[in-house]
């Protein structure tokens, strides 16, 4: 296997070898806790131009499942201490090689997860270049930027996804790189969905008479989206809405509220999300690199918060008809699932 080094802008490099595509590339370094689910993050628009690590010490076992796919693979590069080459799994359609050649994305195997990680946490998210020289001049590093990310990943057209049975509410999702999930549990839930792209106009969206509206979770910064942004201001109110990821950010932005960048985000299958007034913390799936300042409100309540860090993790609309959360309500976590916040949309809908 060919050397490889991942050299990020701060100059620190680590050394490990290439699997995946055979290319050089630049993009923003992030680590991922979550100990399965790879195919999910290496599928998710939130990872839109980043380098992700992920800390689990073996990534591949199972293998590749196009079933499984959130939506198309959009990361620069993929770093793991470990791949495996032979998964072993009934639904494994191909390996983790393949996935990475097939995408045109840069891997890297063999390389100190743990220390990368650590240099992320002490430092922060940082950009970073996979390469197979160590570069003399860091500017191509420095001056990489994510711009233009919900643009990149949102689809082209609408598209219409049918109830499971018989449907009882229509909603409309925006697409600012949507989850397949998101759009699944809507439709287990009775409801004929329809994915707009994120550039829809609001009154485009509310002339179809929706009986409710999902923002969706997409990468980059929120505050760079302005005139997504005012179209959802312009909605607000008028029709229940239920965002998450960015969505949840965006809707706060549309109400006056202010964003900021986290450290190193909040990315993987465990990060406990406490619910205020109450005695129950919940394990959540999260991907996101901004956060919502939670004395920055004008309009809503804070009601989740991140148990680590004590950021805003979930905002109540009292009287409009909204809500909104930062993580994503899987149906996956077990015991302590967020899948009730569908429920909740649902409810929101059928007081319309």
């Amino acid at each position: 296997m060919k050397k490889v080094y991942l050299v990020t802008e701060d100059g620190r490099s680590f050394v490990g070898y290439s699997f995946g595509a055979e290319i050089e590339t630049c993009g923003e370094l992030v680590f991922n806790t979550g100990m399965v689910g790879y195919i999910e993050t290496l599928t998710d628009a939130a990872n839109y131009g980043q380098i992700v690590v992920d800390t689990f010490p073996m990534v591949g076992n199972y293998g590749i499942i196009p079933e499984d796919f959130e939506g198309k693979c959009v990361v620069k590069g993929f770093i793991v201490r470990e791949w495996c080459d032979t998964p072993s799994n009934f639904r494994c359609e191909y390996d983790l090689d393949k996935f990475l050649k097939d995408n045109g994305v840069a891997g890297v195997c063999g390389i100190d997860t743990r220390e990368i990680t650590k240099h992320i946490r002490e430092n922060g998210v940082m950009n970073a270049k996979i390469c197979y020289s160590i570069p003399s001049n860091l500017d191509e590093i420095k001056n990489y930027k994510i711009i233009n990310a919900v643009e990149a990943v949102t689809c082209k057209e609408a598209a219409v996804y049918e109830a499971d049975g018989e449907a009882k509410y229509n909603v409309t999702v925006v697409d600012y790189g949507v989850k397949k999930s998101f759009v699944d549990e809507l439709c287990r839930r009775g409801c004929n969905v329809k994915v707009v792209p994120a550039n829809t106009s609001a009154e485009a969206i509310l002339a179809d008479k929706p009986d409710g509206v999902m923002l969706s979770g997409g990468p980059g910064d929120p505050a760079e989206n302005v005139e997504l942004i005012t179209e959802i201001g312009k909605m607000f109110g008028k029709v229940a809405m239920f965002g998450i990821g960015l969505g949840h950010q965006m809707m706060a932005l549309a109400n006056g509220a202010a964003t900021y960048k986290l450290k190193y985000g909040h990315r993987g299958g465990n990060q406990p999300s406490h619910k205020l007034n109450t005695n129950r913390t919940y394990i959540t799936s999260q991907n996101c690199g901004y956060a919502v300042a939670s004395n920055s409100l004008g309009k809503g309540a804070v009601n989740f918060v991140n148990a680590n860090d004590n950021t805003c993790e979930g905002i109540e609309y009292e009287g409009c008809k909204a809500f909104s959360v930062q993580f994503y309500p899987e149906a996956v976590d077990g015991l302590h699932s967020t899948s009730f916040l569908y429920d909740k949309f649902i409810e929101l809908m059928g007081g319309n």
